[in-house]
C-alpha cells in the first residue's frame, strides 16, 4: 500500500478500496507548497504528512467544529465536492511493526484521516458530500488534452 500511494500520487489509500478486508490506511501528503498558494496552505491547515500506516485505527474527534472544503477521491474519478468534517481528531492504532501511534490531527490532516476512517467504515465522500456541491474536475483534463483522456479506476 505504501508504494501504491506513491505510484498513484494518492494522499490517502485504504485496504477496503483495493479489495482488501482489513483496517488498513496509508497516508502521505507531500510539501503542500509544491502545489498550493501560501493562501491556500493557511485557510486549509495545510501540513507535511510522512507516509504513514495505520493498523485499527480509532478515531476520537476532539473539535466539533465543522470546516467544509472540497473533496475528492481516487475511487470515483474525475469529481470533488464540498464535505463537511470535523477541525480536529485523535487518531490511535498501530504501525506495520505492531507499535503502537497516536496523532493529533487538525485542519487537512484532520479532513484526510477522517476521509481515510470513512472508507474503513463503507462509507465514500459523496455520502458526506453538500449534494448540490457535486461537479465533474474530469472536464479539465478532457479539455487540456482535446478529449484524448482516459479516467481509469483500476489505479
Amino acid at each position: 500500500m505504501r508504494s501504491r500511494i506513491q505510484m498513484s500520487n494518492l494522499i490517502g489509500l485504504s485496504a477496503p478500496q483495493i479489495g482488501v478486508p482489513f483496517q488498513i490506511f496509508v497516508v502521505h501528503f507531500p510539501h503542500p507548497s509544491k502545489f498550493f498558494s501560501k493562501e491556500e496552505i493557511a485557510k486549509k491547515e495545510m501540513e507535511y504528512i510522512e507516509n504513514q500506516v495505520w493498523i485499527n485505527p480509532k478515531l476520537t474527534v476532539t473539535d466539533h467544529t465543522c470546516i467544509t472544503f472540497s473533496e475528492a477521491c481516487a475511487s470515483f474519478k474525475g469529481y470533488s465536492a464540498e464535505v463537511p468534517r470535523f477541525k480536529r481528531v485523535l487518531l490511535t492504532g498501530v504501525n506495520e511493526n505492531g507499535e503502537k501511534k497516536t496523532l493529533d490531527a487538525k485542519g487537512w490532516t484532520s479532513r484526510i484521516i477522517q476521509h481515510e476512517m470513512d472508507h474503513l467504515n463503507g462509507i465514500m465522500f459523496s455520502d458526506r458530500m453538500i449534494p448540490s456541491s457535486l461537479c465533474c474536475t474530469g472536464w479539465h483534463s478532457i479539455n487540456k488534452f482535446q478529449g484524448l483522456v482516459e479516467l481509469r479506476y483500476d489505479n
